[in-house]
């Protein structure tokens, strides 16, 4: 059986966008293709409703570039549940009130039983400070957490 991967909205947007001239966000697009092309097939891929919405904002010809890409991704619901499991990561946990969308990203792959959410959200996402915390929450609320981390980590076999 394939690994599961939650795909968060910075994938899609990384490999969707037009080139970057910043040079860590050309770093992360190019890094993007090379996972996307190289190694997607060893992972079975979903995202939520919320990556569709997050997806879909913005300017319309990339938004539907993002979309096509989000076509051949399982989508998840993102349940009371996982609403639930989202709100701890918010008031008990290390992410801050303006983060309750990453919140809900980690809440749905948890709660669908990922083994990574794959993200270039190192603010809020991929962040080892607030890894231990977050996964201490997912434990004692009786959740494997996932694992969280970039593309650029699951790049070699």
């Amino acid at each position: 059986m394939k690994p599961r991967a939650y795909i968060e909205t910075t994938i899609i947007s990384y490999l969707t966008g037009r080139p970057s001239r910043d040079i860590i966000a050309a770093a992360h697009q190019q890094i993007t293709h090379e996972w996307w092309s190289s190694r997607k097939e060893d992972f079975d891929l979903f995202a939520s409703q919320l990556v569709w919405d997050e997806a879909e904002a913005g300017d319309r010809e990339v938004s539907q570039r993002r979309l096509a890409v989000l076509e051949s991704v399982e989508l998840l619901e993102v349940t009371e549940e996982g609403l639930y499991l989202a709100n701890l990561l918010v008031e008990k946990g290390p992410l801050p009130r303006t983060a309750v969308e990453d919140a809900i990203h980690i809440a749905t792959a948890v709660i669908n039983g990922m083994d990574y959410l794959l993200t270039w959200n190192c603010s809020h996402l991929a962040n080892a400070a607030m890894r231990s915390e977050i996964e201490q929450i997912c434990r004692t609320n009786l959740y494997e957490p996932t694992i969280i981390c970039t593309p650029e980590e699951l790049l070699e076999e």
